[in-house]
Order: structure tokens, then C-alpha cells, then sequence
């Protein structure tokens, strides 16, 4: 018998926090996030606490934990794009058509109590943590950045009636040849002198946050504003997300183009791939992880490819292609090998078209799934008395799934 328990207690807390990493246990390709940052999210000073609600789940066989998922109201989001949505988050499951089935029915009746019409995901708070189910790829290492799951995950979320939304794709790029390197930086040179443009500089990452942290934000913003699942910026994001990158920015990942009046026009932020050195620790910062980081920082096998921000005043003006040109020395004078761009919307072309050259390999793919409920059962009070007999409800939709 599949039992459902709302996270509330210390122990449910620690058992949701370890549940990915015993599942993912050995694998490879999983990276765990950080295991500090996730338990913030039980805290009263959550960052997303002023804009959005959550609720946690955790599927019991018996005394075992089968599987989690989380459910997030995310008020900002549904302002801005004038929807009635609960993204669902953080599904981990054993492969069980019931588990699975049970975990989502327990969202979806948070989502009617509140008066949603949709539940949507993998969806995080925003756009700046992971987010997308994880299709093709998973022979591939994941990045810090983004989430690994089982292929059978697709399986079990669409038969819970959730159908395909949007779709990203990830590629994993080299260094382009001598020519067309030569090219990049004619090209780069001229862009900078028509333009006033100049490099911004910074003594160390400190200096580099005091004085251009505030325009990263508003750059992003009006960046990626318009792009599917984003959410305006509070203080308290912005802080957080500064704290984060204060231990894993180097300044040699970073650019910031000044326009001719000494203002940020825009940027590009790269991390050093460093997810490996999280994965014994379970995402926990020991010692031995921390100088494990420290030295993938320095010195890098890979490249993740984080944020490319340009004002639109300025996309015409040619300097995007400084922010690429730099990019592209990383994987010709640096240790790095490879570069990750993690998830490109598959109809944001302009974006797709800027890898041509760097003879990309589409190696990743992943999806958010949605699902309409406002068709079904009108606001029930509780998980239990909308649904009396679940265990014979899962037992059919396990049926059916198989046939």
C-alpha cells in the first residue's frame, strides 16, 4: 500500500533531502545540488518565501521511502504570465506506475484547494535553478546546473495525464578552427572601436559583485524577462544568488562589456565545471569537497556556459560576438576541453545558431509536462477525502499503463 505524508518533521526532512542521492546512489552521471541550499527550503527565510508557496510529499511502502515530489505556487510567475499554475518539482520516484501516480494526485489536490487550473514541470522556483525533465542524454554527465533523472520518469509522469509543453536541447561544443577563430576577432575589434566598447575590470570577485552586480540583474531581466517560466528578481534572490556565485566565480569565466558612457551594455558568465566534486558528498560541502571545488576551478576540465545577457538597445551592435570570441579562447588557452551550454529552448534560434561553428553535438534534451485539472473534481478539501479508495484508483492506472 502506497502511503502519501506532507514533509513536517525533521526526520521527513532529512529523508526527502536523501532520497535523490540513495536512488541515484553509484551513478555516474548524476550530480547532486547543494545540500545546504535545498534544506534552506524548509527554512522561514526561504529566498522565494515572499512570492511563492510550497508543499512537500514523500510516498511511504510501508516504512520505505519510494519517492518525493514537491508542489510550488508560484505567484509571481502566474502574475506575470496571467496563469492559474502549480509547477511540480522535485519528482523522484522508484519505477512504480502507483508511486508515481500517488505522489501526483497529492499535488494536483494542493493545486484545486488553491484554485489552480494547471499543474506544470519540472519547474523550479525560477528559471535560475534547475528545471526540465531530463529525455535523451542519459549516458551524459549533467552539469552542476541542471538535474539528472531516470529515463523511466517520462513514462510514469505522462501516464499521470501530463503532455509534453516546451523543450530544451543541450550541446556539448569545442574550440572553432584557426580561420574562423581569426574571424571572431575581426569581427570582435570592430564591433568594440565603432561602438566605445570596452571590457569592464575587477580586482577579484569581490570588487567584480560591488560593481557590476546590480546591472547583472537588471541585464538578465530584460533579457530573459520575455522567456517561458521566468520570475522578476527580489532582494533576497539576488543575494542568494551572489553568495552562491562568490564561491565559484573566477574571473577568468566572466565578461562585462561597457558601453561608451562606462555602463554595462552586457555580460556572459561561465562556471567551471565542477558537479564531480559534489558527487561523493552527496552535495554536502566537507572539507574534502571544498578544496575538491577549489581545484576545478582553477583549473577546469569542462566549461558550463551559464548566462549571455545583452541590453536590447545594444543586440545589433555587434559586441554579442566579443562575449563568444571570449568564450572560445576558454577552450583554446585554457585546461578545459569541451563546454556545456546547458538548456536552450528549441525555438530560441538565434541562440542555437551563435554554436554552428563550434562544431556542436546535441547530446541532452529535456521537457516540462503539463496537465489540465480544472476539468476535474471541484476544490477538494484533502488528499484523503477527495480520493477514499486511492489504493484501488492506482491499482487500475497501473493497469491500464501496462496494457
Amino acid at each position: 500500500m502506497i502511503e502519501i505524508k506532507e514533509v513536517k518533521t525533521r526526520k521527513q526532512i532529512k529523508q526527502f533531502l536523501d532520497f535523490p542521492n540513495n536512488l541515484y546512489k553509484g551513478n555516474p552521471y548524476y550530480i547532486p545540488p547543494l545540500y545546504g541550499n535545498e534544506k534552506k527550503l524548509f527554512g522561514n527565510h526561504h529566498d522565494y518565501n515572499d512570492q511563492a508557496d510550497s508543499v512537500f510529499y514523500l510516498a511511504y511502502r510501508g516504512k520505505e521511502v519510494v519517492g518525493r515530489i514537491s508542489g510550488i505556487l508560484q505567484k509571481a510567475s502566474n502574475e506575470k504570465w496571467k496563469q492559474q499554475r502549480v509547477r511540480f518539482t522535485r519528482f523522484d520516484c522508484i519505477d512504480d506506475q502507483q508511486v508515481a501516480s500517488a505522489l501526483f494526485r497529492a499535488v494536483e489536490n494542493w493545486a484545486k484547494v488553491l484554485g489552480m487550473a494547471e499543474v506544470v514541470g519540472p519547474l523550479n522556483y525560477s528559471d535560475m535553478e534547475r528545471e526540465g525533465l531530463l529525455v535523451e542524454g542519459f549516458d551524459q554527465l549533467n552539469t552542476f546546473e541542471e538535474q539528472y533523472n531516470f529515463p523511466y520518469y517520462e513514462k510514469l509522469i505522462k501516464n499521470c495525464g501530463y503532455e509534453k509543453e516546451v523543450e530544451w536541447v543541450e550541446y556539448r561544443l569545442t574550440a572553432p578552427d584557426p580561420e574562423y577563430m581569426e574571424k571572431m576577432k575581426r569581427v570582435t575589434d570592430k564591433a568594440m572601436q565603432r561602438g566605445g566598447f570596452r571590457f569592464g575590470e575587477a580586482k577579484n570577485t569581490k570588487d567584480f559583485l560591488k560593481k557590476y552586480a546590480d546591472d547583472f540583474f537588471r541585464i538578465i531581466d530584460e533579457t530573459y524577462g520575455p522567456i517561458y517560466g521566468t520570475v522578476p528578481f527580489t532582494e533576497k534572490m539576488k543575494k542568494s544568488i551572489m553568495s552562491d556565485f562568490s564561491l565559484i566565480i573566477n574571473l577568468r569565466y566572466v565578461a562585462v562589456i561597457l558601453d561608451k558612457n562606462g555602463k554595462p551594455a552586457c555580460f556572459g558568465l561561465c562556471f567551471p565545471g565542477f558537479g564531480k566534486a559534489l558527487q561523493k558528498s552527496g552535495g554536502k560541502l566537507t572539507l574534502p569537497t571544498i578544496f575538491k571545488i577549489l581545484r576545478a576551478v582553477k583549473k577546469p576540465d569542462s566549461i558550463d556556459l551559464a548566462l549571455i545577457g545583452v541590453l536590447p538597445e545594444y543586440r545589433n551592435s555587434g559586441i554579442s560576438h566579443a562575449l563568444f570570441y571570449k568564450m572560445a579562447l576558454l577552450l583554446t588557452e585554457g585546461t578545459a576541453k569541451y563546454a556545456e551550454t546547458n538548456l536552450m529552448l528549441t525555438y530560441n534560434y538565434n541562440i542555437l545558431n551563435q554554436w554552428k561553428n563550434f562544431n556542436p553535438i546535441l547530446h541532452k534534451r529535456r521537457r516540462t509536462y503539463a496537465k489540465n485539472i480544472a476539468c476535474e473534481a471541484e476544490n477538494p478539501q484533502n488528499y484523503e477525502t477527495a480520493f477514499p479508495n486511492l489504493e484501488a484508483e492506482l491499482e487500475k492506472e497501473s493497469a491500464a499503463a501496462e496494457d
